[in-house]
């Protein structure tokens, strides 16, 4: 096994949760997806009320996916 040393801001380290200064790459490799899926989710749910998508009900997105859908199979 290998060790590899990573420096990271007082910042970084708060907000990934870390408790102490050794991992493995698989709990490291763990915490970074956690936060980059909370941070597109972030982003996602930030779109979604700039664009009105927010309001939207299961049915009326199952209706613009059909309608995506149906556009997309007309022109091909």
């Amino acid at each position: 096994m290998r060790t590899l040393n990573v420096s990271i801001s007082e910042k970084e380290f708060e907000k990934l949760g870390l408790k102490g200064e050794s991992l493995t790459f698989a709990e490291l490799f763990n915490l970074v997806s956690k936060e980059l899926v909370r941070q597109n989710l972030e982003r996602s749910v930030e779109l979604a009320e700039k664009y009105g998508l927010s309001d939207m009900t299961m049915d009326e997105i199952a209706a613009e996916v059909k309608a995506v859908r149906t556009h997309a199979k007309s022109n091909h």
